[in-house]
């Protein structure tokens, strides 16, 4: 039981006193970064599955 008390302690003291946390400002800006990039991604993922789909169709109807 000792050896769980002294984990919890030591990772406590971790988070406050040694983890380098982002600002509230990076943490946005991080933020929408990601949300952009995500977007971009579906957007360039959903052309490329038109495009799979429209060629696919046309190969099936000219047989």
């Amino acid at each position: 039981m000792q050896k769980l008390r002294t984990y919890i302690t030591e990772s406590v003291d971790e988070m406050k006193n040694k983890v380098t946390w982002p600002s509230y400002k990076s943490l946005q800006n991080s933020s929408i970064l990601v949300l952009v990039a995500s977007l971009i991604f579906a957007l360039l993922i959903g052309l490329i599955d038109t495009a799979f789909k429209n060629s696919l169709e046309w190969f099936y109807q000219s047989l």
